[in-house]
């Protein structure tokens, strides 16, 4: 998915470039912008998204290890009093 991105934002630089350098008509450089926004924020949205799920894998592999950790802290205190 980020590579469709990459690659949709990369067309509209050139899009936008070429509008640019061959003077074309105010809506061809309309569309090139737009297109060119919407793959940028098409590219911001799957980057936060990647990092907003590292992040709750992150979250719920500490949760588990919390629960492990106070587990076996019942369990050693179960030994000493045994």
């Amino acid at each position: 998915m980020l590579f469709w991105c990459a690659l949709l934002f990369f067309l509209g630089v050139t899009a936008f470039i070429d509008s640019v350098f061959n003077m074309g008509e105010i809506f061809r450089q309309v569309n090139s912008v737009l297109f060119l926004l919407i793959s940028m924020a098409l590219l911001i949205r799957t980057t936060t998204k990647s990092r907003a799920q590292n992040t709750e894998k992150l979250k719920n592999r500490v949760f588990n290890l919390e629960r492990e950790v106070s587990k076996l802290q019942n369990d050693q205190k179960k030994l000493v009093d045994f």
